[in-house]
């Protein structure tokens, strides 16, 4: 099925205008979700708003919008004034500059949305598509939309564009804030270890689609259950592991149940340790070998 634009803008590289349509990247699914009914009869809920000074309920049409500039103290917006004080729309997505794509932190990427040629703009748009690729570089540019200024990169997929709504710098929290302790030192072995346990698990490539949403599957099938009026039967949790305190030991701990869920995953047989001699098979056995080296001695 062919996806539905939401929106429409140009990009404007130089003096070249390119008019796209944009997309969504996510497909629609429905997520699973409950309402606050009453208990006692079902019925939902409906929500309202109480002014706990008044202890009243507030109708719709007595509701405004404040800013709280001091503690308890609010200034009021009109409507007309919160839509004079929005960004209006431009809808020109503006590329001011260029960056190798590896030099965007990923922890400025927010919300992703395809961007497709629109009539009449195939080949500018095949040209910025193929040129960014062969740079490796991304577009920095801002828009405006929904009374917002927006911070966006543009980048080259393997079909097309992809526009990458950021964050500005004051929206990303610093690590700095992050509590830490004091830098660890840590042995060569250990390091050495934790090396050989991501390579038993490299991968060269990326399938998502070997991930899937189990917690909704198994919802789905509780609400299913509940509809046909049947109960629920709630499989027992994993019992937690048993921690392991010495760092050594869970990285070799590691290193075997990775190696044996790769040999699971080749299809091979699981190792097999030597089999133990019987203590008494050992026994008759080292006594025939000192009877023999007696009876050699007495020959002589």
């Amino acid at each position: 099925m062919a996806a539905h634009s939401i929106g429409s803008a140009t990009i404007s590289f130089g003096l070249v205008s390119i008019p796209i349509r944009l997309y969504s990247t996510g497909q629609a699914s429905e997520s699973v979700s409950f309402r606050m009914v009453h208990k006692k009869c079902g019925t939902p809920l409906k929500q309202q708003y109480v002014c706990p000074k008044d202890h009243e309920t507030v109708e719709r049409d007595d509701i405004a919008k404040g800013y709280e500039y001091a503690k308890d103290q609010y200034v009021l917006f009109s409507p007309e004034e919160l839509k004079a004080l929005e960004e209006a729309a431009s809808r020109t997505i503006a590329l001011t500059e260029f960056v190798p794509i590896t030099k965007v932190d990923p922890i400025y990427y927010d919300r992703p949305y395809y961007l497709g040629p629109d009539k009449g703009a195939e080949r500018a748009y095949a040209l910025l598509t193929a040129a960014m690729r062969r740079t490796g570089v991304a577009g920095l540019a801002q828009y405006a939309s929904r009374g917002k200024q927006y911070l966006v990169m543009l980048r080259a997929a393997e079909d097309g564009l992809v526009m990458q709504q950021l964050r500005y710098a004051e929206e990303v929290r610093p690590f700095s804030e992050v509590p830490l302790p004091e830098k660890a030192t840590l042995k060569p072995e250990e390091l050495k270890l934790a090396q050989q346990l991501m390579e038993q698990n490299v991968r060269t490539e990326f399938h998502p689609e070997s991930y899937h949403d189990t917690v909704r599957k198994r919802m789905l099938e509780a609400i299913q259950q509940k509809v046909e009026g049947q109960e629920i039967s709630l499989a027992p949790g994993e019992p937690p592991r048993a921690q392991i305190i010495d760092l050594m030991q869970a990285l070799k701990a590691s290193l075997g149940m990775a190696a044996g869920a790769a040999r699971a995953a080749a299809g091979e047989a699981p190792a097999r340790k030597p089999a133990r001699r019987a203590p008494r098979v050992a026994a008759n056995r080292a006594a025939a070998a000192g009877n023999g080296r007696t009876r050699k001695k007495a020959s002589r």
